[in-house]
């Protein structure tokens, strides 16, 4: 795995990488010209797999051009620009012994829920998925879905923006000057937050391969943008499922509030993997408390933890957080509120989630970005009904209403879950 990109680079190969991303798009459409395919990484199981990808039609381009290719890189842009999306349009997808023909929709989108008939080959994650657009000549494409191999233990379902990354997921200008040309005052990543994804993925052995699975706010046009932070901070791949373009039909014309239908995509997720259970990570400042609350009170014992990044503590988030401690509490899971993702860390490390050695690398990481370590307050009690006394109390709203430019450091579970101390920590 490449290690992160951490040196600013020049003006000028700043707006080489940004010009070379924005038309890798096109280079890597799969199809000569004319009509073309996109496929975006899919997931699954042994039993079913699910993957979306796009057909559009764009002129030819140079593929013999190189990223450092100013001009070649400006012509793809315009081929990508004047792409035209079509609808109607039938793709067979085969795998594993089995086959489907879709159609797209009116954006060009085609959505594959396949039954695989054969017993697929172990050993390997990632499984190729042969797809062939109709047309003339056929178009013949390749896409790829992850598939937990048998020595994953949980799963890892995981927000983008304000939780890995710093606000900007949906606006792509900013996301650019971030990732080519901003320098580490205005870093794209949280500190140790690439190192925390790294352990989840690897778990206590080191070879897990846990499934990484990746939610956001923002449209499908994003998707190389986000590959490209990946990239660049060394995150382990997976399938990233978007909110805002799902969900569209004839009944439902408008599309759902994200909350609501975030809420359902994890639960497909559950009932997808439902022989492993599922840690959560998202942030305080949107709708993840509502979400995961809901989550972890209609799957009671699926829930490993629950993490959420502190970036508010507006009255509104505070209010949502109290209703998400006693959630979790009452289903005997755990809720770590911590601005710090070392402290994330140290606490996967006690319910044995990741490797010992995993803490060092997250704190590295986030001293490296010269992170202010902060203290850790504890709010627990002997069981479920102490914790719920102990929040509507008002101790967890005063933990969070303190008047410290810094958020605190809050883990939210019974006395003997972790072996922890219900006590509150100095801070």
């Amino acid at each position: 795995m490449e290690s992160p990109t951490t040196t600013k680079p020049t003006w000028r190969t700043a707006v080489v990488r940004l010009l070379a991303l924005a038309a890798r798009p096109v280079r890597k459409a799969q199809g000569r010209g004319g009509t073309v395919v996109e496929a975006y990484r899919g997931y699954g199981t042994s039993r079913e797999i699910f993957l979306i990808g796009r057909v559009f039609r764009q002129s030819h381009p140079d593929r013999t051009a190189n990223a450092d290719d100013l001009r070649a890189s400006l012509r793809d842009i315009a081929r990508r620009i004047r792409r035209r999306k079509i609808a109607g349009a039938t793709v067979t997808a085969r795998f594993g012994g089995a086959e489907v023909r879709v159609a797209t929709d009116r954006d060009g989108y085609f959505r594959v829920h396949l039954r695989p008939r054969e017993a697929l080959p172990g050993g390997i994650a990632w499984h190729p998925v042969a797809l062939t657009l109709e047309a003339d000549p056929p178009v013949i494409a390749q896409g790829q879905v992850y598939i937990p191999p048998t020595g994953c233990r949980f799963v890892v379902i995981s927000d983008i923006d304000d939780t890995i990354m710093h606000t900007g997921v949906a606006n792509k200008f900013k996301m650019l000057w971030r990732l080519f040309v901003a320098d580490a005052e205005n870093r794209v990543a949280f500190p140790g937050a690439a190192a925390l994804c790294r352990a989840f993925h690897d778990g206590a052995s080191g070879h897990e391969a846990n499934p990484m699975l990746y939610v956001s706010r923002a449209p499908w046009g994003i998707y190389e943008m986000l590959g490209e932070f990946f990239r660049q901070h060394a995150i382990p791949v997976g399938p990233v499922l978007f909110l805002r373009e799902w969900g569209l039909s004839w009944r439902h014309p408008l599309p759902r509030k994200a909350e609501h239908h975030k809420r359902e995509l994890i639960g497909h997720m559950l009932a997808l993997y439902r022989d492993l259970p599922v840690v959560l990570l998202g942030d305080s400042g949107q709708h993840d408390p509502e979400v995961y609350a809901q989550v972890v009170a209609d799957h009671p014992g699926r829930v490993l933890a629950v993490y959420i990044r502190n970036v508010s503590r507006g009255e509104s988030r505070i209010v949502e957080i109290e209703r998400l401690a006693v959630a979790v509490s009452a289903a005997g899971s755990s809720l770590v509120l911590a601005a710090d993702s070392a402290v994330m860390a140290d606490h996967a490390i006690g319910l044995g989630l990741i490797a010992p050695e995993s803490g060092g690398a997250v704190s590295s990481e986030r001293e490296t970005a010269s992170d202010t370590e902060t203290g850790t307050h504890r709010v627990g009690g002997s069981g479920p009904a102490n914790i719920t006394q102990t929040v509507a109390d008002g101790h967890l709203r005063s933990l969070l209403g303190s008047g410290s430019d810094i958020p605190p450091n809050i883990v939210v579970e019974p006395a003997d879950r972790n072996g922890r101390s219900t006590r509150q920590d100095p801070g």
